[in-house]
């Protein structure tokens, strides 16, 4: 009966352990993926580009 209680309160804790220690998010500032943000491009109507050096 102790085997079997021990072994319980072992996969409680990994489990525990496993939930506090999981995976954790980048807010969007801090992310490195260039497509994170939009582009320059993305917003405007096609063909009607922002008129440079004109």
């Amino acid at each position: 009966m102790t085997s079997l209680k021990n072994s319980i309160v072992a996969l409680l804790v990994l489990a525990l352990g496993a939930i506090l220690t999981g995976c954790s998010t980048n807010s969007p500032k801090e992310t490195s993926i260039p497509w994170s943000r939009p582009a320059g491009w993305e917003g405007q109507i096609p063909g009607m580009g922002q008129p440079t050096g004109r």
